[in-house]
């Protein structure tokens, strides 16, 4: 029986990897779109709020998005070693070395580094969900 490991974690790498670049795409083409659209919406204290926190939510994706592109770089290197074990030992190792991290009394598995990965996500989609909602307030107020 094969070990599972190697596709797991290159899958793995590979949807952190798309996690990590539609987002700020999508914030690009949407901040673009409504600077073309919309941009008389933006007269009142309220927009002006509005627009503060679209602001904040659109780097917060972009900053969530940056650590998924570096989560993926990780799981690329664990992929790169024969067993699970031996490439989570490295991915701390680097994680120690550059500071970001002190060295685990024992390496983590899989699972709770795709557990860490996931939240991310879901962090990344609360921060994108603040951005659209914040564009959005300014126009339905115009709206009305």
């Amino acid at each position: 029986m094969s070990d599972p490991y190697p596709d797991q974690i290159s899958a793995l790498a590979r949807w952190s990897l798309i996690q990590a670049l539609w987002p700020p795409a999508l914030v690009a083409a949407i901040s673009i779109a409504h600077s073309l659209v919309a941009p008389e919406a933006y007269g009142s204290s309220l927009a002006i709020v509005a627009r503060l926190a679209a602001i904040a939510g659109a780097g917060a994706v972009l900053a969530v998005s940056a650590i998924l592109f570096f989560d993926a770089l990780l799981f690329r290197l664990m992929a790169s070693y024969e067993d699970e074990q031996k490439g989570g030992a490295a991915v701390d190792d680097i994680l120690a070395r550059m500071r970001l991290k002190p060295v685990p009394p024992q390496t983590r598995s899989l699972a709770n580094r795709a557990a860490g990965t996931r939240r991310l996500v879901r962090l990344q989609r609360v921060a994108l969900t603040v951005f659209i909602v914040a564009l959005g307030l300014p126009l339905l107020a115009v709206a009305a």
